[in-house]
């Protein structure tokens, strides 16, 4: 199982992505977390913007497709797109997300 992450500049675009993500069957859950901010380099400069993090769960094998996704309707230029493997998941949450992705 992963963990992707990305984040955008507003909650609607947040939103969006993630019931797309779920529609499409990418994914078995996305959360959209409240907004916060992000210091980053970005244009020669350090930003400081507010953003919302989604966290995407999904399996491995989704992996390249939801990147995929997210590059083609993601609003900026270069989205972040961060994959951390879940060492652990319980086996219940892991079938429930097998069977939807299937």
């Amino acid at each position: 199982m992963l963990v992707v992450l990305t984040t955008t500049s507003n909650e609607s675009e947040a939103e969006s992505l993630a019931r797309k993500i779920i529609e499409m069957r990418l994914a078995a859950c996305v959360q959209v977390m409240s907004p916060m901010k992000s210091f980053y380099f970005w244009d020669g400069e350090i930003q400081v913007n507010s953003e919302h993090l989604l966290l995407i769960k999904t399996l491995a094998e989704k992996f390249e497709e939801l990147e995929k996704f997210i590059k083609t309707n993601h609003s900026y230029d270069e989205p972040e797109i961060v994959a951390l493997e879940a060492e652990k998941v319980s086996l219940n949450y892991q079938n429930w997300m097998k069977d939807y992705l299937k």
